[in-house]
């Protein structure tokens, strides 16, 4: 059974219609494989918090769409079961905030800054930046997502800065690194985010194949800040 497969056969099978009941059924359902656990988690999670946040925002954009479909390759013959999960999560009276907080108990005792919460807020960003701007309720929302998921402030901001809008990021804040900090330093930070975010890790700690848009980006942006900084201290 292919993974979307799997994923559309918990929807049909899960109790009831409430999206919380459906987070519950996760860690019994999928119990005896953890790894498949979190990449359903993690699907579920990115249907239903992309979905908490565009009724948040109040209106969903065609580029939004767009963006939702290059984090989330469905075959044509599933998109009515994630559709389906999409408009339950909407009608859900359940607020957001329950729900994220059902998905960081998934991490378990990772503690704060959870890398698998990190690529679900990642991907959230994604979505939200689709037409060319971040809006406020949209930054309210994420932040405090970010909050019940314990992703500390100063690693917030970090996130917000890599998906600052037509460059306007921090390159120093996307890497982590103070401005004074050598650039020996900021090389070493720049080689270590490169390999936290390199496909297999992300995929061992239970991001789909189907995501990797979401690594692809997210060094892309890790890539640009070395290389600002890289050209403003060694030069062009």
């Amino acid at each position: 059974m292919t993974f979307w497969a799997r994923i559309t056969d918990f929807i049909t099978r899960a109790p009831g219609s409430a999206l919380s009941a459906m987070v519950e059924a996760i860690r019994t359902v999928f119990e005896g494989d953890p790894q498949l656990r979190r990449r359903v988690a993690f699907s579920i999670a990115i249907i239903a918090l992309s979905a908490k946040m565009a009724k948040a925002d109040g209106v969903v954009t065609p580029d939004e769409i767009q963006a939702f479909h290059e984090i989330f390759s469905v075959p044509q013959q599933e998109m009515a079961n994630v559709t389906r999960l999409y408009r339950l999560a909407q009608q859900d009276v359940a607020g957001f905030e329950a729900y994220a907080q059902q998905m960081a108990g998934l991490c378990g005792a990772e503690g704060p800054n959870c890398m698998m919460l990190e690529d679900i807020l990642d991907a959230l960003f994604h979505i939200a930046k689709a037409d060319g701007v971040i809006h406020e309720r949209e930054t309210d929302f994420l932040r405090r997502v970010a909050d019940i998921f314990r992703i500390e402030e100063d690693h917030f901001e970090q996130l917000l800065s890599r998906h600052a809008i037509m460059g306007e990021g921090d390159p120093y804040l996307v890497l982590g690194v103070e401005r004074g900090s050598s650039f020996d330093e900021v090389k070493r930070r720049y080689r270590k985010l490169v390999s936290e975010n390199h496909p297999d890790r992300l995929i061992a700690r239970g991001v789909p194949e189907e995501f990797l848009a979401i690594a692809n980006t997210r060094v892309a942006a890790i890539n640009a800040a070395f290389e600002s900084i890289e050209k403003a201290r060694v030069g062009a």
